[in-house]
């Protein structure tokens, strides 16, 4: 069988230039840019369309997404490819980092530890991905991750470590 004659599906992904959310991120705290973030004012990166992923709340050093694994995220054995889980997982370490950095401070990742607990399939339900700050910090920040399938059951979890770093000038 040659491609040509493989069945085929398309997927539109639209997104909005990056530089418009980057502009605004010296002048917020990682809270207030999230929460731009989650209500419309900062558009999400364009990896969030890449993924469907979208942001649905903002704690202090906590975060929760919404995934929906297509079939354009399957492997060659028909389940969803393991990287779209390290992807959500680290986005949301990272956001629960960022939201206790104030303003002119950013961050890093040093390193990120993947579980994969179950298999993950297609679905038309959205997975929820949760991050939490574990021990905050000035120079490292350590955080945990979840995927969990509707039924709240993990499908794999995350640990990382966040380097902060102070653009600050101090």
């Amino acid at each position: 069988m040659t491609d040509e004659a493989w069945p085929t599906d398309t997927a539109t992904l639209e997104w909005a230039d990056p530089a418009i959310g980057l502009a605004s991120l010296p002048e917020l705290s990682g809270f207030d840019f999230l929460t731009g973030m989650l209500e419309g004012r900062i558009p999400p990166p364009p990896i969030a369309s890449t993924m469907a992923l979208q942001l649905v709340s903002v704690g202090d050093g906590t975060v929760d997404f919404e995934v929906t694994p297509h079939a354009r995220h399957l492997n060659p054995l028909g389940m969803v490819h393991g990287g779209l889980a390290c992807t959500v997982l680290d986005t949301v370490v990272g956001c629960a980092g960022h939201t206790t950095l104030p303003v002119g401070v950013g961050y890093t990742s040093i390193d990120l530890q993947v579980s994969y607990l179950r298999p993950i399939m297609p679905t038309t339900e959205p997975l929820r991905a949760v991050g939490r700050v574990v021990k905050g910090g000035r120079r490292v920040i350590f955080t945990e991750g979840e995927l969990l399938d509707p039924a709240g059951n993990a499908l794999a979890t995350a640990t990382s470590s966040l380097l902060v770093i102070d653009r600050r000038g101090n």
